[in-house]
């Protein structure tokens, strides 16, 4: 499930979680930028409504690329796991700009693509310059230990969060969104505790973190990115806590960024408007 190696003459797309809000996602700088690096009016985008229940979700998402000047647009429904194994649609994958997920349920993204063709095609597309993006469910999906399930609330606890494999476009984040709105710090929190390799990202709604090919992350939107860096553990209680009980974390830090905030997965360094925290 790792991400597909990156060749010296390619760039690595950009990965682009959205934290919810579809209403609010139309009017903001985040579709904008989106259209821009997929190439603007020429953009070749493909739409993958397979998260939602709602007939209406790719055209929904549709409306918005059009009023940002896009043309050329694919609803691919990818229903089932024959589809993902298509070659007529894994070609319009391939093919693609800007890939946009839709919101909904992940763990129906996750057992719908999960290990076929399509999950190989995403996953090759992004390494050889393809710009994925995802919202809600999507964004929780597009990395390699997505948070399936949890619970609200601002303690981490063991059993607070199920995950489970993602499309695995990264390895170096959990995402999770809805952040603020729903109350989800302690099942990020959780879920590092259960992997501290990654670095947390909540994303609010109305609101994007941009990962780029450098593994910097630009923030868009109107709202907040919490990045919790677990890099820095000193102890945890996750081995000997039962079922429900609390968590203690100790070295732990956190960053709250805002629209024009950066920060640096690699060298763990948060910058502000340009300047490093």
């Amino acid at each position: 499930m790792s991400p597909a190696k990156v060749t010296h003459e390619n760039k690595r797309g950009w990965i682009i979680p959205i934290g919810g809000g579809d209403k609010k996602v139309k009017s903001s700088t985040i579709m904008q930028r989106f259209v821009e690096l997929s190439g603007g009016s020429s953009s070749q985008m493909v739409i993958i409504p397979t998260a939602s229940q709602l007939d209406t979700a790719g055209e929904r998402t549709r409306d918005v690329f059009q009023e940002l000047g896009v043309s050329e647009i694919e609803i691919l429904d990818l229903e089932t796991r024959a589809d993902c194994n298509d070659p007529r649609l894994i070609e319009k994958l391939d093919n693609a700009t800007g890939i946009f997920f839709t919101g909904g349920n992940q763990l129906r993204l996750a057992t719908t693509i999960g290990g076929t063709d399509a999950a190989k095609s995403f996953r090759a597309g992004n390494a050889r310059g393809i710009h994925i993006a995802g919202t809600s469910a999507g964004a929780a999906f597009v990395c390699e230990h997505m948070i399936a399930i949890g619970k609200s609330g601002g303690t981490p606890k063991r059993g607070m969060a199920s995950l489970s494999p993602g499309l695995g476009l990264t390895n170096r984040v959990i995402v999770d969104q809805h952040f603020r709105e729903r109350d989800r710090l302690g099942r990020l929190l959780t879920a590092l505790a259960y992997n501290p390799f990654a670095t947390g990202i909540g994303v609010d709604e109305d609101t994007a973190a941009f990962i780029g090919p450098d593994d910097v992350i630009e923030v868009f939107g109107s709202g907040g990115l919490t990045v919790v860096d677990p890099s820095g553990i000193e102890f945890s209680s996750m081995a000997d806590a039962g079922m429900g009980q609390p968590v203690g974390l100790i070295g732990v830090q956190l960053h709250i960024l805002l629209a024009g905030d950066r920060y640096d997965l690699k060298t763990q360094i948060a910058y502000s408007g340009g300047m490093a925290k």
